[in-house]
């Protein structure tokens, strides 16, 4: 059987088709992502659809509340599952406080709507240098977060945001990075190089969707890192108060990734503004820092 992508309907518009959860069941069944706590429900009810009654393993890509954040409400349901996630995360896990304050500081309301985080118990959390799974291989693949992980699962990268956002609207391919602060352009960009030493694989995103050949996909996302920074660069030269909105107007008009925005419905688009926002941020405070 070949990986299925979950999607987990959200109470915000804009956010349909947005947020899954990756099924692969094969001899162990695993779920890749969980999504936040108040949309839990919805995924369990798709798995008890799909006749899953027991995952053996639950792979976490990062613990941003989009992917993680309903850990514990998904384990309480599936005692018997283990969870395999970066050695750096798991202390987040048990005690979600700084990661909840993250969370509202950066996402504002929408930390609401995605719901709390609960602490999980360490005992459920296996740390990917120690994780005995056959035939899943662990990457680390920090720039999005420093936590990333990507894997490998029968000829299937699941690469969760280390290859960035890919969407199609209305049959258009659309591609954006996903580089929130705190951001390493350096870092994101060796764990590119490190997906591309890969084999060429079927391409797993978390926001949202396959693609047949993940080494072309990876290219374009670095080019389109790169890209952006050139215009963030440029336009850094300048003082404006407006100088993320100025940014993400550029961006919209000069990169050929993003040209299916304008085919999205308004919600959808202001979705993507504020992700775009904060992908900028991360640009701005990495070339601050870079400047020092």
């Amino acid at each position: 059987m070949e990986p299925e992508l979950i999607s987990i309907k959200q109470d915000r518009p804009g956010f349909d088709r947005f947020i899954g959860s990756w099924l692969c069941p094969f001899d162990k069944t695993i779920v890749i992502d969980v999504g936040p706590s108040r949309s839990v429900p919805k995924l369990i009810n798709s798995l008890t659809a799909r006749g899953i009654q027991r995952v053996d393993y639950v792979l976490l890509t990062h613990i941003h509340m989009d992917h993680a954040g309903g850990l514990a409400e998904f384990l309480d349901h599936f005692t018997m599952a283990r969870t395999v996630c970066h050695s750096k995360a798991i202390p987040h896990l048990v005690d979600p406080s700084k990661l909840w304050l993250g969370s509202q500081k950066t996402l504002g309301d929408l930390a609401e709507v995605y719901g709390p985080i609960k602490p999980v118990k360490r005992e459920r959390l296996v740390p990917h240098t120690e994780a005995q799974a056959e035939g899943i291989d662990f990457i680390e693949t920090p720039g999005h977060a420093a936590h990333h992980l990507s894997f490998i699962v029968r000829g299937n990268l699941f690469a969760g945001e280390a290859g960035g956002i890919y969407v199609t609207v209305e049959g258009r391919e659309y591609l954006r990075p996903a580089t929130p602060p705190v951001f390493d352009l350096k870092q994101f960009l060796e764990s590119i190089d490190r997906l591309l030493s890969a084999q060429d694989l079927r391409m797993c995103y978390a926001h949202f969707g396959r693609a047949d050949r993940s080494h072309p996909m990876l290219k374009r996302e670095r080019a389109q890192l790169l890209f952006w920074e050139k215009i963030i660069r440029e336009e850094t030269a300048g003082s404006d108060p407006l100088l993320v909105q100025r940014c993400m107007a550029r961006i919209l008009t000069e990169d050929p990734e993003l040209r299916a925005f304008q085919a999205m419905a308004p919600a959808d688009q202001a979705r993507e503004r504020l992700f775009m926002g904060n992908s900028i941020k991360g640009y701005l405070g990495f070339l601050g820092a870079e400047d020092e």
